[in-house]
């Protein structure tokens, strides 16, 4: 779900503006699944600007406190949620973990890095969200641990249908600053796209993984 529909707007407006969001519908993207896609994200590059770095850190600690209350430690899901998460961290005054895809094959053989203890309450932190397999991952390495999920907050979401069923089925409650229906919108009310384009990134949401 998203948090607020006028901080969903604003995150939309950044994203594009920094390009930390690019459509191209007549020259598709190819992800590391794969699949063509016309929109390519990538939300590390808002840590390269100040204040809107700061805007997605202090919406994201404002929609935990809303939603969950107060946690007793943020996690990131590595690699692209660990600078947000550490930010929002410190925003809420709050530890910080991260977790790995996978245990370290090394050293101590971690999965989680940090300090948490069985019983803690955490709120997950993600950049984005897709089919949200690598996010529930990183949910279930940490319930392993002994430790309550209060939720995920994430500053985008595709909106796929499959990732509403992976959340659903994990009972995990997610929120979002932003999703792909407010950006797409964004695009259009901005000139960034052209009307003709609309088709094509509405018809790639439904069925992204067979589009062409």
């Amino acid at each position: 779900m998203i948090f607020d529909k006028n901080t969903a707007k604003k995150t939309a407006e950044l994203l594009l503006q920094i390009k930390a969001i690019k459509l191209q519908p007549q020259e598709p993207f190819t992800w590391a699944s794969g699949w063509q896609s016309p929109i390519y994200c990538d939300n590390r590059i808002t840590l390269s600007f100040p204040s809107i770095r700061n805007f997605i850190r202090q919406n994201i600690a404002t929609a935990i406190e809303a939603r969950f209350g107060k946690p007793d430690v943020i996690a990131g899901v590595a690699t692209g949620a660990i600078a947000i998460g550490v930010l929002v961290a410190e925003e809420l005054g709050l530890p910080f973990i991260y977790v790995r895809p996978e245990a370290k094959s090394h050293g101590r053989k971690n999965q989680i890095e940090g300090f948490i203890e069985k019983g803690q309450n955490v709120v997950v932190i993600e950049d984005l969200i897709s089919t949200g397999a690598s996010s529930l991952n990183a949910v279930a390495a940490l319930k392993d641990a002994g430790v309550n999920i209060k939720g995920m907050v994430a500053i985008f979401t595709y909106n796929f249908e499959e990732a509403n069923k992976n959340f659903n089925a994990a009972k995990v409650d997610l929120t979002c600053l932003c999703d792909y229906q407010t950006l797409i919108a964004q695009a259009v009310d901005t000139n960034y796209i052209i009307e003709k384009d609309l088709e094509t990134l509405n018809q790639w949401r439904l069925n992204p993984s067979t589009w062409k």
